[in-house]
């Protein structure tokens, strides 16, 4: 049997990752198994960090990141403060194509989805609009930090050919300043794809995950020889400490990491639930945290904590 893999981050990639591990096990290439799977997420109304539904930024609008990586030829796409746009990554995945004008932000970016057939709709839901008004009206009552809720969706995927891709989306942090953009879209830092060594993505606060290119540092260090979890907890463990050290703070960041055999590797300084599939093992969701050593601990998921994070991503706007 052939080898394939995709590995994403968070439990609301879940359905997306089936979906693409049951295309790459019939053969599917790498390009289309990541983005559809980042589709899938980007789809669901009731995540509130990716796509439609996705929580807007302090004006009340919805501001999208998204990039795509074909890690045979290392072509990239990438889309940043995007408007009304169904699926930015598939906007992203069409850059990729363009030999120059491949990072397209902002306005720009929304005409060029608008002007080559892309699906437009008004990305804000109800459910999020209501949200945001709640948060406008804590802050203007005490001041509260806004930023909460980045969760970007990021998907690495193998094929049985060995081509790899790599993708990204999010709406970013919730009341970001306007035009604020992230890692998610930043080639090495959000995403990084070679299919002669693997791929990396990451997720959580990009201002501190732009400070050490982490996407890119993972798949050199596995060049270099070492196992995706091995370079997950190489490249996120010392970052951290250093960071801590010379600029006094880091935020909340996540890593995945495929190789070309298929192997995987997951770090994070939180507790972090990841989506897993293989020719050898179905997909499932499994659950990492900092462990001893500058090591990450991964084991299943519980019932009960599917259950209340279920209860959580349903609840109603109070």
């Amino acid at each position: 049997m052939k080898s394939w893999a995709a590995i994403s981050t968070w439990s609301m990639s879940y359905d997306g990752l089936v979906k693409a591990g049951d295309v790459l096990k019939q053969g599917a290439n790498a390009g289309d198994a990541v983005e559809n799977l980042i589709k899938e997420v980007e789809s669901y109304p009731l995540y509130k960090s990716v796509g439609y539904g996705g929580l807007p930024n302090e004006n009340g609008v919805v501001q999208m990141d998204a990039a795509f990586m074909n890690g045979d030829t290392l072509a990239q796409g990438s889309v940043a403060a995007i408007e009304n746009v169904k699926h930015a990554v598939s906007v992203a995945r069409k850059l990729s194509l363009n030999k120059t004008n491949s990072f397209l932000v902002g306005e720009g970016a929304t005409k060029f989805a608008m002007q080559n057939g892309f699906e437009m709709t008004n990305m804000l839901t109800e459910r999020a609009k209501a949200i945001w008004q709640e948060k406008v009206k804590e802050q203007a009552q005490s001041g509260l930090h806004p930023y909460d809720g980045h969760d970007t969706v990021g998907a690495l995927t193998l094929d049985q050919a060995e081509s790899m891709a790599a993708a990204t989306s999010t709406s970013g942090l919730f009341m970001k300043k306007e035009g604020r953009i992230g890692d998610s879209p930043l080639s090495g830092s959000g995403f990084y794809a070679d299919s002669n060594i693997g791929a990396a993505a990451a997720t959580g606060l990009g201002e501190d995950i732009m400070k050490g290119c982490l996407s890119y540092e993972i798949v050199r260090k596995m060049a270099g020889g070492m196992s995706p979890q091995q370079a997950c907890d190489a490249a996120l463990y010392p970052f951290c400490h250093d960071l801590k050290q010379r600029y006094g703070q880091v935020g909340e960041i996540s890593l995945i990491a495929l190789n070309r055999k298929g192997e995987w590797g997951v770090a994070t300084n939180v507790e972090f639930p990841f989506c897993v599939a293989n020719e050898k093992q179905k997909a499932q969701i499994l659950m990492a945290n900092p462990g001893k050593n500058q090591k990450t601990q991964i084991e299943p998921i519980s019932q009960s904590w599917l259950d209340d994070y279920q209860k959580q991503i349903n609840a109603p706007v109070e």
